[in-house]
């Protein structure tokens, strides 16, 4: 989907083309331009129209992993990431959008719905200020919207650790281990997203770039302030799931001492027994206690009990169970 935003003479209108002559360095015509998984005819506009370096085009309708800001001339090429974490489906999605940021146009590519870009597509054209301010300002606009869009989702997956964290110190279990590998998966791709992000949003916070004006540094500077607690809030559940995962492997490792050590008190209370009988087992004349024939077997009974009962009381007295 093409979707073209025109703000010209204080008034904001949608039209279906570009006018190359809105993009000349001494246009006073302000143009937003999305593209929501574009078609390959929709595409050529990068190309055809606002001539972008082709290295940003093939990043731009790829898939860039890491957010990162390029300057090119004449305009600054920017990948930046949304989250979504699906708590019930334990699925922690993150969704790029491209920015290429110039004067007078804001071109955004993204191949997901994205929910800030939405929100302000359905209210640019009501809304003169909003691309009256700039394409800098509306780039910050749709950013600001992006990270504040971060704090449900990162609260999501704050919830479903203190749940993880609460079971493994209540009951754990042994599906427990892979609730916390899915867990570790999920706040490293939280850190990779945040910590890069943060960076970029610092380099737009530092007056490096002549086409951020200096009023809208100082919004990316609240901004970078947001991202830099959520790195810090990322790093915290690193130390969380790594806390979450020796308790667990402790807790493992203790029950199955817990288990040896009943084996092994088993296992040394029948072994003399297993002695005895053996012993009275052969084919061999024993000495006999006193008694008939049929005494025996109970003299026999007698001597383990008490022999089991001997090695209970020191296993006891010496606090072995």
């Amino acid at each position: 989907m093409l979707t073209i935003f025109v703000h010209e003479h204080g008034d904001t209108r949608q039209v279906d083309r570009v006018d190359p002559a809105w993009l000349q360095p001494d246009s006073q015509v302000t143009v937003w331009v999305d593209l929501s998984n574009p078609t390959e005819a929709e595409g050529r506009i990068l190309t055809d129209v606002f001539h972008f370096h082709e290295l940003s085009i093939e990043d731009a309708l790829g898939e860039v992993l890491h957010p990162k800001i390029e300057p090119y001339d004449g305009y600054l090429y920017i990948v930046l990431h949304a989250i979504d974490f699906q708590a019930s489906q334990h699925e922690f999605k993150t969704h790029e959008v491209d920015f290429f940021l110039g004067d007078r146009f804001l071109v955004t590519v993204h191949d997901e719905h994205s929910r800030s870009i939405e929100r302000l597509l359905h209210v640019c054209d009501k809304h003169d200020f909003i691309l009256a301010e700039g394409t800098d300002a509306m780039l910050h606009r749709i950013l600001d919207s992006i990270v504040d869009n971060y704090r449900p989702e990162v609260d999501k997956l704050e919830q479903r650790l203190d749940e993880v964290e609460q079971r493994i110190f209540e009951q754990s279990g042994t599906h427990d281990i892979r609730r916390i590998l899915m867990l570790k998966r999920d706040v490293g791709s939280l850190r990779r997203v945040v910590t890069p992000q943060r960076d970029v949003v610092a380099r737009l916070a530092r007056r490096e770039f002549p086409m951020i004006g200096e009023q809208v540094v100082y919004r990316f500077r609240d901004v970078y302030d947001h991202l830099v607690r959520l790195a810090e809030e990322a790093s915290i559940f690193q130390d969380r799931v790594t806390g979450l995962l020796d308790a667990h492997l402790s807790f493992t490792s203790n029950r199955l001492n817990q288990v040896m050590k009943v084996l092994t008190i088993i296992s040394t209370v029948f072994m003399p027994l297993t002695v005895l009988t053996g012993m009275f087992g052969m084919n061999v004349t024993l000495p006999s206690f006193p008694g008939g024939e049929h005494a025996q077997f109970w003299w026999l009974c007698g001597v383990m009990l008490l022999i089991s009962g001997t090695l209970f009381w020191i296993f006891n007295r010496d606090r072995w169970r």
